[in-house]
């Protein structure tokens, strides 16, 4: 009876009022600020500071389409789309329109798996061999000591390989997820294994959440999308969203589509993800707010929701430091299935996305019933932030604040002339190569034909842009320019001159 009584106050939840969007004046405002006060990562001291309508900046970064909803109060007070549904294309998006959520369906597949755990289905501190079914984490010298769990699973600390997934073209075959997990094809990753000591240390996994989806499926019976749907997407009042793969006509039809390459089309318009605990989420913002607003308001003591109150606080108590190279503003520390910054009426929760052609980023403070959720069909990581300054200067945040620099008031261009030049990084077996160009007295660094930024000096070989909080650092061997190195804290990536 208690159960079932729980599952009438979900629902009776999920259709509430309080969820929708209310139009409103202060909504409205709120709105505006978000959509016209955009600012770049970093100001310039004693120089005027600049702010954008996020379609300036959609142009800039060459993104296609936007979609935002701002929440404030528990409520969704605005929400609207920006752009086309793919470049050259007369399809506008709307509040409607779907995206893939990436690494975003983590947190709410986390919500799911948490829901199991209450039931008594799983449990956090277990190992998952003992009750995965279709294939099992194998045996190794670092299991032998410490066993991979489904704690250590949402938290990244199961010692488990592959950071993400590309995904699948529309038309080419599909492994299953044991398949995945092998690294079998047609798996275009490696198999998932242990590489550390579970529970010793943070590494982001996308592995392990495929391991934790099989356990799932395993443990109910039940396809993942169809379990997904019964946990949170409903009980949530997603009723846009779907990990749903193969995809009804209907439902194509309200999807933007993918632009990995600036002003290029996805091929098919977007990538499968059988991944999809990992990064297989369709959604919209509005529902990935109501996803938010669930998880925040039963944190708060809410009944009635998926998850209780307890496990509600657990998801967002923090579980790992992360290591300063991998740590941010947004993410010094991680819960079960979230990143955390700040404690108690200062703490807020978010997670990125990124998939074939698609970004989005969510963050939410629990205490004041805040958040912002930004969606795109584009790859430019600085224009959601910069939407993201933009509604924390609305609000009154200070979780990501923008960086100060002071600009260099003397510099030598013909000195500057010997930095302009080809720089590569090497990435795993793949390489990513900038140019360094001089325009008059002005230096810029080229990332792509449709994307560049000034180089502003701060020193003798010393720069920054006004996009990234990043220092650009050149360096010389024996008085020849060498290569430079883009420096975050202790974050250092090192790009080696290679000759034109």
């Amino acid at each position: 009876m208690r159960r079932r009584a729980r599952t009438l106050a979900a629902l009776l939840f999920a259709a509430s009022p309080s969820l929708l969007a209310q139009p409103s004046a202060a909504g409205a405002r709120l709105g505006a600020q978000v959509a016209n006060g955009l600012r770049p990562a970093v100001r310039v001291q004693g120089e005027r500071d600049t702010s954008f309508a996020v379609t300036e900046r959609m142009a800039h970064y060459h993104v296609p389409a936007v979609s935002i909803a701002v929440i404030d109060d528990f409520r969704i007070v605005w929400a609207r789309g920006f752009g086309t549904t793919e470049f050259g294309g007369r399809d506008r998006v709307d509040t409607t329109t779907l995206f893939l959520a990436g690494s975003i369906s983590k947190p709410v597949f986390a919500s799911a798996a948490l829901a199991l755990v209450e039931q008594g289905r799983l449990a956090l501190d277990e190992d998952v061999n003992a009750r995965l079914a279709s294939w099992r984490v194998p045996p190794s010298d670092w299991t032998a000591k410490e066993k991979v769990t489904l704690r250590r699973i949402l938290s990244h600390t199961a010692g488990l390989t592959t950071w993400g997934f590309p995904g699948y073209d529309l038309d080419a075959p599909l492994p299953t997820v044991p398949q995945i997990l092998d690294g079998v094809k047609p798996a275009n990753t490696d198999a998932v294994r242990s590489f550390a000591l579970p529970g010793k240390a943070w590494m982001y996994s996308g592995g392990g959440y495929t391991v934790a989806q099989l356990l799932a499926t395993d443990v109910t019976g039940e396809s993942f999308p169809a379990l997904m749907q019964r946990l949170v997407l409903g009980p949530a009042g997603m009723k846009a969203s779907s990990y749903e793969q193969a995809m009804a006509p209907a439902r194509v039809r309200l999807t933007a589509a993918g632009h990995e390459q600036p002003d290029q089309v996805v091929h098919g318009r977007y990538h499968v993800y059988p991944e999809m605990a990992a990064a297989g989420l369709w959604t919209t913002p509005s529902d990935l707010a109501r996803w938010a607003i669930m998880v925040a308001r039963a944190s708060r003591g809410t009944m009635g929701l998926p998850l209780s109150p307890a496990m509600a606080r657990a998801m967002l108590t923090p579980q790992v430091q992360l290591p300063p190279a991998f740590a941010s503003p947004l993410s010094p520390s991680w819960g079960l299935g979230v990143a955390l910054a700040g404690s108690g009426d200062a703490l807020v929760f978010s997670h990125g996305g990124r998939d074939e052609g698609f970004v989005a980023t969510l963050l939410m403070q629990p205490s004041t019933g805040r958040g912002l959720v930004v969606m795109t069909n584009g790859v430019s990581g600085a224009l959601l932030n910069e939407i993201t300054y933009a509604f924390e200067e609305a609000v009154g945040l200070d979780v990501m604040p923008r960086a100060v620099k002071v600009r260099a008031t003397r510099r030598n261009p013909a000195e500057e002339a010997t930095l302009a030049g080809a720089y590569r990084l090497k990435v795993g077996n793949d390489s990513v190569t900038y140019a360094v160009r001089q325009h008059g007295a002005r230096l810029f660094v080229v990332r792509t034909p449709t994307d560049s930024s000034e180089l502003l000096p701060q020193g003798p070989d010393l720069f920054f842009t006004r996009e990234s909080a990043n220092d650009i650092r050149f360096e010389r061997l024996n008085g020849r320019v060498s290569g430079f190195a883009s420096e975050a804290g202790a974050r250092r990536t090192v790009f080696v001159r290679v000759p034109e």
